[in-house]
């Protein structure tokens, strides 16, 4: 199959940890190549807000089957670079701190991950895809004709999401970069450490550190892999 530039179609799966720059590289990459752009990030995001919003949150820490029942009749949908779960734009709703700090948990429970396995496999059958999260690469899509792991350090991932909270939040308080810095390792350990798909990079993937990148930078190199793979 070919794109609108006469190059044949593949998937480009981008993994690593939060604030490594995977959303925002993805996004300009698949414009550049004229693909789809699926935030898988933001469907688990989705789910977790659907999570907090039930009050089922503690209940899921006894019993996590039971979050079984909140998946039936979720509807995830990408329009442009809005994500809406329900009907609802959730663009803002689901990159606040409090989903940020129960994405991890939710994100490992196993129906969760099943039923988004299922949806992620299905938008990205006709390739043609950058797609971006914890295991695209491992799990998702292992047979993506190019993985990326993005890596950068916890500290200058903290400064990163510190600088959009601040540019969201107008006046209201929020984190220290500190206090965000240790909820970031914390996340990269539950992600780790999870018992289904954990955060690990596959063998096969280029591991680009973007701890001293510019978006920019980072977007070039992983767009001249992709040029590579599709002229190759």
């Amino acid at each position: 199959m070919e794109n609108r530039i006469g190059k044949r179609l593949i998937i480009i799966a981008i993994d690593g940890p939060a604030a490594s720059g995977k959303s925002t590289t993805a996004k300009i990459v698949a414009g550049k190549l004229g693909y789809t752009y699926i935030d898988t990030g933001a469907m688990y995001r989705s789910v977790t807000l659907r999570v907090l919003r039930s009050g089922m949150l503690d209940e899921l820490h006894r019993d996590a089957g039971l979050v079984s029942g909140l998946l039936g009749d979720m509807i995830i949908e990408f329009r442009g670079d809005r994500v809406f779960l329900d009907g609802e734009d959730v663009s803002e709703a689901i990159r606040e701190n409090v989903v940020s700090r129960e994405v991890s948990f939710v994100s490992s429970l196993k129906p969760v991950r099943d039923r988004l396995l299922e949806l992620q496999q299905s938008m990205g059958a006709a390739r043609g895809v950058v797609m971006d999260g914890r295991d695209i690469g491992t799990v998702v899509f292992p047979d993506a004709e190019l993985k990326i792991f993005l890596v950068a350090d916890p500290r200058e991932r903290a400064k990163r999401r510190h600088a959009e909270l601040l540019r969201k939040a107008g006046s209201a308080a929020v984190p220290t970069v500190e206090e965000l810095e240790e909820e970031i390792r914390q996340r990269d350990r539950d992600d780790e450490q999870r018992t289904h798909a954990p955060l690990k990079r596959h063998p096969e993937a280029v591991v680009v550190d973007t701890s001293c990148m510019t978006i920019d930078e980072q977007v070039e190199q992983v767009y001249g892999l992709a040029m590579k793979v599709l002229e190759g």
